[in-house]
């Protein structure tokens, strides 16, 4: 379904404006569930309509020097995907949040109202995507293999239905309506690289003092994020423990103090 006549550039620049948006809304407060829906639903269709920002397969595509799929030169395509590594150690996983399409897509096919599976764990997930990274690395470097192609990404978004690697994907994504973002935690490479300086991000969700230990926003966290000793860079920012927090004030996006 991509449209080739759409510069890749289009998803490059709302990506930008996303971002600079939702660090806005999060940090003056305003962030809502429902006001990340329309960024996750303007993010998924971006991945079918021009398969940009798609962040994990510009990665793949920058370490095997994919210059033509890139449509830009290696030194800004890798710069710019450092920009938003850096940028996690300032605000968090902002762009795994509501940016990229392929976290769009689990995040929406999350709502679909049937019994959620699988343990609020961080440490699991992370320990497998830091195997699978190890062999995205050596099949990519050494074999000059795409692994994220393998699995079906990019078939996937361009609804290539003739392929079998499109109806891996597409129970990749389907699982993410039982299990939270299965992609972006067991297998995503740049979730890998985001996730080490997300964790120490400078702004990022704190308890105050005003917090009750009631453990709400605990049970409500489907990456297990929300327990202070997790500490994995595993919050997508995606809301939940804000919404059912039920103290102004006790659960707040800042810089600690």
């Amino acid at each position: 379904m991509v449209i080739e006549s759409i510069p890749k550039a289009v998803g490059f620049i709302y990506g930008l404006l996303a971002f600079v948006t939702l660090i806005w809304l999060w940090y003056s407060g305003r962030f809502t569930r429902r006001r990340a829906m329309p960024f996750l639903v303007i993010s998924a269709a971006l991945g079918f309509l021009v398969f940009a920002p798609v962040y994990p397969y510009q990665l793949q595509m920058v370490v095997l020097r994919d210059t033509a799929a890139l449509g830009s030169p290696l030194p800004m395509a890798l710069g710019a995907l450092l920009v938003f590594v850096v940028l996690a150690f300032v605000v968090g996983r902002v762009i795994c949040g509501q940016v990229c399409p392929v976290g769009a897509v689990q995040e929406l096919m999350y709502h679909v109202p049937i019994a959620k599976r699988g343990r609020a764990d961080s440490r699991a997930p992370v320990a497998v995507r830091a195997v699978v990274f190890a062999v995205f690395l050596v099949i990519a470097l050494g074999f000059s293999a795409n692994l994220l192609g393998l699995i079906g990404l990019p078939a996937f978004f361009y609804l290539a239905v003739g392929s079998v690697s499109f109806f891996l994907f597409l129970g990749i994504v389907l699982l993410s309506a039982v299990v939270y973002r299965p992609f972006c935690r067991f297998i995503c490479p740049y979730g890998a690289l985001l996730a080490p300086p997300a964790s120490r991000a400078l702004y990022r969700l704190r308890r105050t003092e005003a917090c009750i230990d009631c453990r709400k926003c605990e049970r409500a966290c489907p990456t297990g994020a929300a327990d202070p000793a997790a500490g994995l860079g595993e919050c997508y920012l995606c809301g939940r423990c804000t919404e059912v927090c039920p103290v102004d004030g006790a659960l707040v996006y800042g810089r600690k103090i």
